[in-house]
């Protein structure tokens, strides 16, 4: 027999054993669509959580405020040199004013009762992570321009928490997600293998090959695997962006991902994690009943 006519026979009898199991076809199909659902979603999430805590991150600022005669220029070009830091801005005693009107109004002159305006000038300074705001607030204390510093210090170390939490949370998740669907995969292939027992014994006792035994398995669990992860990805796009439409409406502040983009690739991997994990669930499956029935009698 030929490579196509092995390939027609593989697909072809796939899709019977498909067909012939099929409350189990679909049980696997949803199963699998489920799984994978919910590694998208994950996915989200994390991504999500990600971009919050990054536009947080961004928004968080260190302030020094400089002595009453500082030699400001000095003053950037230390800071500048510190490690952690991202970006500075020199705010002045006037842009000081300023804020403060947009804070608290008209209670703002009653600064200026005493004829000049006594707020000092300050470098407002952003750093490249949550968890180096520490770090760069000591340092600064050894800058001799500086008179005070002022940063959210909890808020930084609450971030920085978070950002560890979401790291290892999207990795268990996935590991285990993954590990679900696999099992569920290895289990319907190897059902199928048993139910065709005597018949592949006889196949391999006439002299049929390993692989041509094996890829109509194969293909079982392939076709199962790519079709609830196709399931899930049209699944995860459309409540993906109903969900985040309804929660921009109730939290607007809050920077949710809208990148199709992003989604289009997220489901392209989850597609091609459904095709792989299928793929080595189905080997798994049938490889050590093929090694037994190998064997001589």
């Amino acid at each position: 027999m030929n490579f196509m006519a092995a390939v027609r026979y593989a697909c072809r009898d796939g899709w019977r054993l498909i067909v012939r199991h099929w409350g189990m076809s679909l049980l696997t199909i949803f199963t699998a669509m489920s799984v994978f659902f919910i590694i998208g979603a994950s996915t989200l999430f994390v991504l999500n959580v990600r971009n919050i805590v990054s536009s947080l991150e961004n928004q968080m600022t260190i302030q020094a405020y400089l002595k009453p005669k500082a030699d400001v220029k000095a003053a950037e070009k230390a800071i500048e040199e510190l490690p952690y830091v991202k970006e500075t801005k020199l705010i002045t005693k006037d842009m000081a004013l300023e804020r403060l009107r947009s804070r608290i109004g008209e209670q703002a002159k009653a600064v200026m009762l005493l004829g000049e305006n006594p707020l000092p000038e300050s470098i407002e300074i952003k750093v490249r992570k949550a968890s180096d705001v520490a770090e760069t607030a000591r340092l600064l204390v050894a800058v001799p321009e500086i008179e005070d510093i002022v940063y959210a210090g909890r808020v930084a170390e609450k971030l920085t928490k978070v950002s560890g939490f979401v790291e290892k949370f999207s990795i268990v998740m996935l590991l285990v997600a993954i590990a679900a669907s696999g099992v569920v995969l290895f289990n319907t292939i190897r059902i199928s293998v048993y139910s065709r027992e005597e018949e592949i014994g006889v196949m391999m006792m006439v002299g049929a090959t390993s692989t041509y035994v094996t890829l109509p398995f194969v293909i079982q669990g392939f076709i199962l695997g790519l079709t609830g992860a196709f399931f899930a990805s049209l699944l995860l796009g459309g409540t993906y962006y109903a969900a985040v439409t309804r929660l921009k409406d109730m939290l607007p502040f809050i920077p949710f991902i809208e990148s199709t983009k992003l989604t289009g690739k997220l489901a392209f991997m989850l597609i091609c994690c459904g095709a792989t994990v299928s793929l080595i669930s189905s080997l798994m499956a049938v490889e050590k009943f093929i090694r037994k029935a190998s064997k001589p009698l």
